[in-house]
């Protein structure tokens, strides 16, 4: 197997790994609509990257942290409903990232490699990035799975029995942030989002425990990079979308067996 395609399927599993569990709090807290804002928000971390110089998963790490510290903020005000804040911070954000892109006078941007990822391109570089911070991330989850479970039940019996809701919810938010950054290359700032929802949807049909639905939903992401990069390569398709078209295959295939999931 070619050299570029190795490294593309170690960067396609490392992000799998990462987002499948992450991406069950993702269904479970119905905050998909969280995920596309932060991932709107990726192309203004990438063109500020490139007029700062710096590594562009860093960039977009950077943004979405601040992005996730604002919601918070803005949600404290109590003033527009959770829904309308993310409508108003992803269409902005996503808007001054074209904006910022277009006047970089001296940097040519292939904004569809970034759009609808470049897995084939990943970088040796790119994968310390991907599977360094990915374990980053898989600590911290681990860390914070107990208390995000506690608060996915019910926020008011979590904080009852002593979990810091905020404090856990800012870490999560930047959980995804920093996950969305892993997944950029893979999938591009569009379909980073599917690579959370769809292999923790498929997952939950037969997961009898949240444990088991996390480590089905990496298993289910590990199958639709290796089955989109496969169509890819034989059929010269765009990688990013050939693996969510084949998690969504996936998920279509699963409908099929009987449901065993917790509910």
């Amino acid at each position: 197997m070619d050299d570029f395609l190795l490294r593309a399927l170690a960067g396609g599993v490392g992000v799998a790994l990462v987002a499948g569990p992450l991406g069950c709090f993702v269904v479970w807290r119905r905050m998909a609509y969280f995920g596309d804002t932060l991932s709107h928000a990726a192309l203004l971390g990438i063109a500020l990257g490139f007029i700062a110089g710096i590594n562009l998963m860093a960039a977009v790490a950077l943004v979405g942290l601040v992005l996730a510290g604002l919601l918070v903020l803005m949600q404290r005000q109590r003033k527009l409903a959770t829904d309308t804040l993310l409508g108003l911070l992803s269409h902005t954000t996503l808007s001054l990232g074209l904006i910022v892109v277009a006047l970089l006078q001296t940097v040519r941007v292939d904004l569809m490699s970034y759009l609808f990822g470049d897995i084939l391109s990943v970088s040796t570089a790119d994968l310390a990035w991907i599977w360094g911070g990915g374990l980053v991330v898989l600590a911290v989850l681990a860390w914070l799975w107990r208390p995000l479970l506690a608060m996915t039940v019910s926020e008011d019996l979590a904080r009852v029995e002593g979990v810091p809701v905020l404090a856990t919810q800012v870490a999560f938010m930047m959980l995804m942030a920093a996950t969305i950054a892993l997944a950029m290359k893979v999938v591009g700032v569009l379909l980073i989002t599917a690579l959370l929802i769809i292999p923790a949807a498929c997952a939950r049909r037969f997961a009898r425990t949240p444990e088991i639905m996390a480590a089905l939903a990496a298993l289910v992401g590990v199958l639709a990079v290796g089955g989109g990069l496969g169509a890819s390569f034989r059929a010269d398709l765009p990688a990013g979308p050939a693996v969510v078209v084949a998690a969504a295959a996936l998920f279509l295939i699963a409908q099929v067996f009987p449901r065993r999931a917790l509910g």
